[in-house]
């Protein structure tokens, strides 16, 4: 009894002790006085993609429908192949077990990727190994990229 009243006390301890957050207003934005403008966007937002040169190619995916249990995945960066076509690039798993879906819709100043991945329905009661591989997809547009830029759908 004497070892369960210690433990209860040592885990109220540890609780109440803290970093000295209070003194913090949970309203504050944190600050990353080293990230441009730019670059910077909220928790809740999607990261803004960058260009980056054709030749940075991961492992290729097609896209597929039917995914089990997929998720709106952010793409990192992306790459124009040709004036129609552009190759995004993601983080995912081994292409025997997880694929990847992605739905583009073109405005006049955008280019905006809705990236899903999941499991593959084929993969599904499968044992997967967790191995992160560097992927890309290529798409085509209905209209040359030109000055739009490419985003992540929010």
């Amino acid at each position: 009894m004497r070892f369960l009243a210690a433990g209860v006390l040592l885990c109220t301890l540890l609780v109440g002790c803290g970093t000295g957050s209070a003194d913090r207003s949970d309203d504050a934005e944190p600050t990353n006085s080293t990230a441009p403008a730019d670059l910077m966007h909220s928790p809740s937002a999607p990261p803004v993609p960058v260009e980056v040169p054709v030749g940075e190619v991961g492992t290729m995916f097609e896209s597929t429908t039917g995914l089990v249990r997929a998720a709106a995945t952010p793409f990192e960066s992306w790459s124009q192949i040709s004036p129609n076509t552009i190759a995004i690039h993601f983080v995912t798993g081994t292409p025997e077990c997880y694929g990847a879906d992605a739905q583009v819709t073109e405005t006049d100043t955008q280019v905006v990727v809705a990236l899903r991945t999941g499991t593959l329905p084929e993969a599904a009661d499968k044992a997967c190994i967790m191995v992160a591989v560097y992927a890309t997809m290529q798409m085509t547009l209905q209209s040359p990229l030109g000055n739009r830029t490419v985003v992540n759908a929010a």
